[in-house]
């Protein structure tokens, strides 16, 4: 640990003491040592951390090495001038020695990984006597290479010199001595492999600050693993043989059997000879190019059933590939895509073409439904038909719950298509002018103000601006402020009410957008909203049917509406930025008014969608809140509950149950009976809308008429009746016995804002497949998944494993706001490539990665660039596989169990792993990048701080006679009797194909970075960029769930469940709530029945 001396050695207690005693002593110096011959000589003669040292000290130093050790503490204590430190002296220098270090080491130093400078002998601790070789210890286990290769770069006790200084070290507040120029101690590397660094200099430096304990045993002897912090051998035993259980029930169920990809391959065949016909009739007898030849058009498989991480069900990505067009497939000029979907729909096939998402794509399946195949033809004629359509409403191309900007800000999602916007080249007729967009904003009857101010945000979108936010608000341009104030004053016009548009107008704040004799103001939509919605409440504070509960509250409550008039005459935001801050008080303010209970019974309402159980909580809530000062203490009348029961009526949103619910007179109804009878009404109205979708057989119709009429009849208000709920008739006891075995009316899942009627089921349609149009990275991609499944058996294994766990628990679907199956596959590889210890995989971008010097030119630059993106690496899949089977790519024998939870712990955890020495990922900060030496990269190096929304938009070309359909009637016309591109297609013509034009598409794109994992060849692609926070909580509750499962393996009290049980709490959710209705009306289930309640339909 320290430099030797020069002189005879001591006895062992005394000669440490001594010597940390004088080590002590020197760091205390602080001054320079002068330049001179004599200091010149004594440099070469004292080791690093003396050279800082005044001349004196460092005599001194060189003196006491000649003497005896048991000399040092009375020559130390006899020098003359040297006082013994005090206490506070001693605290200071112990401070200088425990320096704290950043627990957060580089990506070059902090993780295992290939490349130069990075491998030292952990077992070089001290420094070898002088002329004599290292004294190395091998790992008894292991051949004797293993424990000195480069991956081993932080996995035993520290080297006597990092690779790379530590940043605190070296800063300038840094107490620790800093080397002068030219000082510090060099390395010296030797290129032949598997030999050591020897130190040029004759003492070794200092070791780190973690390192600096005076006994610190080897516990590096299991692959480089320290001892677990917390878990003992038995249990890390018990949890990786129940990993181990599991995965080998599990793989070879999920696994890809010979016979699907027999079928797929046939599919691709007849799909492949489809395109080759389609594009070589169009470029020959279109575009007159007779000798194109056919066979160059290519669909090539990719994406996972090429990359060996394929599970049964898989979708087939292809790659259409036309090097001889021109214009290419992918450019947005190219009629190729469109001229391909009209060609397989003609052949009886489900396709769709999808240009909202990252890359176009066609979405095929083999046998679609009638019902599918109907509505693809139908959207294939109302593209057509767009170009030149005349004002369609935009919400026609959303179905019902669509949420459009959602799904637009997903773009791994596979997002309806829409009609493409209309350029101002088509005619002046059709398109509708600015000012007629303003002017056409206006709140219609029964729309929610929420709903009013998405109707804004779409329209502010159409006109080419955008709303401020923090984010933004130095990169809008005077355009686009410019619009954005004209939707603001046409968003308050188009307000239902006059009363409130008039008290809006009036005020500062908002005035200059209606009188441009005032100085100008900048307002944000949001902001806008926001003053909408405090104005109501104030506005309403004087036609409150009740006060407060107390006159505490009543007083918050009047200085609450106060305060918010107060602002509304004071303020006047001029700038983007005054008109931010001027947000967040409106913000602060409304808040504080949202939360008065009298003004919150005021606006009572159903909201959409919601059930009327919930309804009735929030109504009751504020009835028990309400209830105290407005109680008519003296009297028996109860003065709060009528004008609770009231409101509560007016506010549910379905015209016919609130008219039927309006319609009795009784004056002793209670709100809980209200609720009830309102969730009873729903209740038959759910059960009439599933024998709509005939969710029931056709034998069972008869006992839910009955049962609908039964609900619709039976009063629930009447107290009798509450008080009787059994059914007192034979008739109606069968009947509701028989309602109890059949199944839920409700669905059982929720509602899906991204569902659309052109999605594609999950099953029954055959082979389902995506045809992309731009896939030379994905390629290129797929080959380098590919080399490392090669590596070792255990990676395709592993990764099966990992995507079977995320369907499972249902966070794999991008398009939801979660994390794509591509995804999980560089989360598993940058666990075994960077992580594992020893290495599973090396990293093949880092190793071998040029290509061989003996092939073509050509062939060179294909393999080096792709689309200005570097996508060398180590291609050569047969010599990695032949050396994956001779043991010769790792030395790691882990189990596939130890593997499985070493990657749970690694994504759930946070600090140091138990089984080895390298901390948890941190999802805040990293960055996981396959590419780099240790797999990590900070958010603040990529610039991935923050979410960004850029607008992109491309030229799409018409529809030309190659794309628009042989018949004006449908699509069933053969393919051999109208090919596209003869003399009988140039015939046919849509009525209104000379009108077409030009038009441009316009999608908004978002790229998030709350999870970020860096694409190993398009480097400022995030693959994690469709995560939302939700789907990032998600995530992650769902690796800590995994983790405590893993844990809790082999222990009783198991209350998470099982490790790939299915999520469908929702669905639970919904059953329970409908079996509880059924029992509020009709009393507890008879023991008879008990345990035959929604075992489905039986048949009489």
């Amino acid at each position: 640990m320290f430099p030797s001396p020069s002189g005879p050695p001591g006895n062992g207690g005394d000669d440490l003491e001594a010597r940390l005693r004088g080590l002590i002593l020197s760091n205390a110096g602080t001054q320079a040592i002068p330049e001179t011959a004599q200091g010149a000589e004594t440099k070469s003669q004292l080791p690093p951390h003396m050279l800082s040292a005044t001349l004196a000290e460092q005599q001194d130093y060189l003196a006491n090495l000649s003497l005896p050790r048991k000399q040092n503490f009375d020559s130390l204590d006899a020098q003359p001038g040297r006082k013994r430190p005090n206490q506070a002296q001693r605290r200071q220098i112990n401070s200088r020695l425990s320096m704290d270090i950043e627990p957060r080491p580089s990506p070059a130093t902090q993780g295992p990984g290939f490349g130069p400078g990075t491998g030292f002998d952990r077992s070089q601790w001290s420094k070898p006597p002088h002329n004599k070789a290292p004294q190395i210890k091998h790992n008894q286990g292991y051949p004797q290479h293993q424990t000195h290769s480069p991956r081993f770069q932080n996995n035993g006790l520290p080297s006597s010199f990092p690779s790379q200084p530590f940043s605190p070290q070296n800063s300038p507040r840094s107490p620790m001595h800093r080397y002068p120029p030219g000082s510090e101690p060099q390395i010296a590397f030797q290129q032949a492999s598997n030999q050591y660094s020897q130190f040029q200099s004759r003492y070794a430096p200092r070791p780190t600050p973690h390192g600096r304990q005076l006994y610190q045993p080897n516990h590096y002897q299991n692959q480089g693993r320290g001892a677990p912090s917390g878990w003992g051998a038995d249990d890390i035993a018990t949890q990786s043989s129940y990993l181990e259980t599991l995965l080998q029930s599990i793989v070879p169920s999920v696994h890809i059997d010979p016979q699907e990809l027999s079928e797929k391959e046939s599919f691709r065949v007849v799909v492949e000879n489809a395109c080759r016909e389609a594009i070589a009739e169009y470029e020959i007898n279109e575009l007159g190019c007779e000798k194109f030849d056919p066979s160059t058009v290519e669909l090539q498989c990719f994406g996972s059933m090429m990359s060996g991480f394929a599970t049964k069900g898989s979708d087939m990505d292809l790659a259409l590939l036309s090097p001889k067009s021109n214009p290419a497939p992918d450019s947005p000029e190219s009629p190729i895509p469109r001229l391909l979907e009209k060609r397989l729909l003609v052949m009886g096939f489900g396709a769709r073409l999808l240009t909202r998402t990252r890359v176009p794509i066609i979405k095929l399946c083999q046998k679609p439904s009638e019902k599918l195949k109907a509505d693809l033809l139908q959207e294939r004629t109302k593209w057509e038909n767009g170009f030149i359509g005349g004002p369609q409403e935009e919400e026609d191309i959303n179905e019902p719950g669509l949420d459009p900007e959602a799904v637009l800000e997903d773009i791994g999602n596979v997002a309806p298509e829409g009609r493409p916007q209309q350029t101002e080249e088509c005619s002046e007729s059709v398109v509708e002018s600015y000012e007629e967009k303003l002017a056409g904003l206006k709140q219609k009857a029964q729309q929610s103000l929420g709903d009013y101010h998405n109707a804004a945000k779409r329209l502010l979108k159409n006109l080419g601006g955008r709303d401020v936010t923090s984010t933004n608000s130095s990169t809008l341009d005077e355009d686009e402020l410019r619009i954005l104030n004209d939707v603001c004053k046409a968003f308050v016009s188009g307000l239902s009410s006059q009363p409130l548009v008039s008290r809006l107008q009036s005020y500062p704040s908002i005035s200059p957008l209606f009188d441009s004799s005032l100085p100008p103001i900048q307002r944000t939509l949001q902001g806008i909203m926001h003053q909408i919605e405090g104005e109501r409440l104030s506005m309403a504070v004087d036609h409150r049917p009740l006060t407060e509960q107390s006159d505490k509250r009543e007083h918050e409550c009047l200085i609450a509406v106060a305060a918010w008039q107060t602002m509304q005459n004071m303020n006047r935001p001029v700038t983007v930025t005054e008109s931010l801050r001027f947000n967040r008080d409106l913000y602060i303010a409304l808040e504080r008014m949202k939360r008065i209970r009298s003004l919150q019974l005021v606006f009572l309402h159903q909201i959409q969608h919601e059930e009327p159980v919930y309804y009735y909580g929030r109504a009751q809530k504020l009835l028990e809140d309400l209830q105290g000062y407005n109680r008519n203490w003296e009297g028996s009348t109860d003065t709060v509950t009528p004008i609770v029961v009231a409101h509560y009526l007016a506010g549910i949103s379905n015209l016919e149950i609130r008219q039927a619910l309006q319609k009795s007179t009784r004056t002793t109804m209670t709100l809980q009976r209200v609720g009830l009878q309102h969730r009873a009404l729903q209740l038959a109205m759910d059960y009439e809308n599933a024998l709509k979708t005939h969710m029931y057989d056709e034998d069972d119709r008869p006992y839910i008429e009955n049962y609908i009429a039964f609900l619709r009849r039976v009063d629930l208000t009447d107290p009798a009746r509450i008080r009787e709920k059994i059914p007192q008739t034979g008739d109606e006891a069968k009947l509701i016995a028989k309602i109890r075995c059949l199944p839920n009316p409700k669905p059982t899942k929720s509602r899906d804002r991204y569902k659309d009627h052109l999605e594609f089921p999950k099953s029954d349609i055959g082979v389902q497949c995506d045809i992309n149009f731009s896939a030379h990275l994905a390629i290129h991609n797929t080959l380098l998944l590919r080399c490392y499944s090669r590596c070792d058996p255990r990676v395709e294994s592993m990764v099966l494993f990992i995507k079977h766990w995320a369907k499972a628990r249902g966070i794999n679907t991008p398009y939801r706001g979660t994390l794509s199956s591509y995804g999980y596959v560089l989360m598993v590889l940058h666990y075994l490539v960077n992580v594992a210890q020893p290495l599973v995989c090396p990293n093949l971008q880092a190793v071998h990665k040029d290509p061989a010097p003996h092939l073509p030119p050509a062939e060179i630059e294909a393999r080096s660039i792709c689309n200005g993106h570097d996508v060398r690496f180590w291609r050569n899949e047969l010599e990695i596989k032949s050396l994956a089977e001779r043991k010769m790519l790792n030395h790691n024998h882990d189990s596939l169990g130890l593997l499985l939870r070493g990657f749970f712990e690694y994504f759930a955890m946070n600090g140091s792993m138990t089984t080895f020495h390298h901390r948890c990922f941190d999802w805040g900060r990293d960055v996981l990048s396959l590419r780099t030496q240790g797999g990590i990269l900070s958010k603040q190096e990529k610039g991935w701080v923050g979410a960004k929304t850029t607008i992109e938009t491309k030229t799409v070309a018409p529809p030309i006679a190659s794309t628009l359909k042989a018949s004006d009637n449908d699509y069933s016309v053969p393919a051999g009797e109208i090919r596209p591109g003869t003399a009988e297609a140039s015939k046919v013509k849509s009525p209104n194909q000379a009108h077409m034009k030009t038009v441009q598409e316009t999608k908004e794109v978002r790229h998030r970075f709350l999870f970020a994992i860096e694409d190993p060849f398009e480097l400022d692609h995030n693959v994690a960029r469709t995560v939302t926070h939700h789907g990032i909580v998600s995530i992650r509750d769902e690796f800590r769930r995994a983790w405590r499962i893993i844990r809790g393996a082999g222990k009783p009290n198991q209350t998470d469940g099982g490790l790939l049980d299915p999520n469908d709490i929702m669905g639970e959710a919904t059953k329970d709530s409908w079996q509880e209705l059924l029992d509020l009306i009709h009393g507890p289930t008879p023991k008879a029945e008990m345990g035959t309640g929604d075992r489905g339909p039986e048949k009489q």
